[in-house]
């Protein structure tokens, strides 16, 4: 009666140990091409029928991937090898370690002066253009990166799985896959309304979450946990979003820098962030997902006693169950 939080204690461990799984078996790349296969047929003009095409895609691909990870968790449960299973599925579902890498792999470029190297490892963080970004912007770039993928890359997974098991896990990352691929203006802008949308809407609670776990994990870089919730609750709106102002905020706050993309937020009071700033955001991070990660625990230990509960009460109910209390109280008699 408690596998779920057991398989998400051994999914945290197997991210921290090894890592991203390769492409090839990654069901994050999977969902990721099916969506592509069925962009290839959207309309190319006309925004109601790209609105209309684009909630079907969300629809297609959310429907699928849960219904699968549903039917996989009720084959492989009862196997030998169906922990592992699970254990291997969920942690494909979030990424802590890559994510740190990924900031590092920005950090030590501009540790040794290598700004060039630094804009290119950019990439792999964020969707803007970096080849015109300054040194303290590639800094910022990939301090905002960590701070949003806070929700969306570890907590927001760790929280649907806790409540949903990992059906919730894997429509979690769906749709939020759905939403890196066309939840953005420009091209994509009818197409991906629903799926961005419907993003905003799940990663409400999640991005709140993650701005309050900043705040408390501010010391562990040398910031102020009250002066990284001043910073969040009062400039959280100024991002586009409805959900990535607060951790962007919140960290913003949290290292007393300012943390701007260029045409788009202004946020925290600080000087321009550098490299330092980076390892320090590392740091909070972590801390918050340390956190987050407690949270998720006890949210699925809960679900596992709750689940445990019912099953004792559906043994009692049972005919049989029925049947043995009555000869019991009929011995008594």
């Amino acid at each position: 009666m408690r596998r779920r939080a057991a398989v998400l204690a051994a999914a945290l461990a197997l991210d921290l140990a090894r890592g991203e799984p390769p492409a090839v078996i990654h069901p994050v790349v999977w969902i990721g091409r099916l969506t592509s296969l069925l962009l290839r047929r959207a309309p190319a003009a006309g925004p109601y029928r790209q609105l209309a095409y684009g909630a079907a895609v969300c629809g297609a691909v959310l429907a699928s991937s849960t219904a699968t990870a549903l039917a996989l968790t009720r084959i492989v449960r009862p196997l030998r090898a169906g922990f592992l299973v699970e254990v291997w599925l969920l942690k494909s579902m979030f990424a802590v370690r890559a994510l740190i890498a990924a900031a590092e792999c920005v950090r030590l470029p501009l540790v040794a002066g290598e700004l060039e190297g630094a804009r290119m490892a950019l990439r792999s963080l964020v969707s803007r253009d970096p080849r015109d970004l300054d040194a303290s912007q590639v800094a910022a770039a990939a301090i905002e990166s960590v701070a949003e993928n806070l929700t969306d890359g570890a907590l927001a997974p760790w929280l649907a799985y806790a409540a949903f098991g990992l059906p919730g896990a894997v429509a979690y990352r769906a749709l939020n896959t759905l939403d890196s691929m066309i939840g953005y203006r420009g091209h994509y802008e009818y197409l991906g309304k629903a799926a961005a949308r419907l993003d905003d809407l799940v990663n409400l609670l999640p991005a709140r979450l993650g701005a309050l776990l900043l705040v408390c994990a501010a010391p562990l870089g040398g910031g102020s946990s009250l002066h990284a919730a001043r910073i969040a609750l009062r400039q959280h709106r100024r991002t586009a979003s409805p959900n990535a102002g607060w951790t962007i905020a919140a960290i913003a706050g949290a290292l007393d820098r300012t943390l701007a993309k260029v045409g788009h937020y202004r946020l925290g009071d600080g000087p321009p962030p550098g490299a330092a700033e980076i390892r320090r955001a590392e740091r909070i991070v972590l801390g918050a997902l340390a956190g987050g990660g407690v949270i998720a625990l006890v949210l699925a230990a809960v679900a596992d006693a709750r689940r445990g509960r019912g099953n004792a009460g559906a043994r009692r109910t049972a005919p049989g169950g029925i049947a043995r209390r009555r000869r019991g109280r009929a011995r008594g008699a």
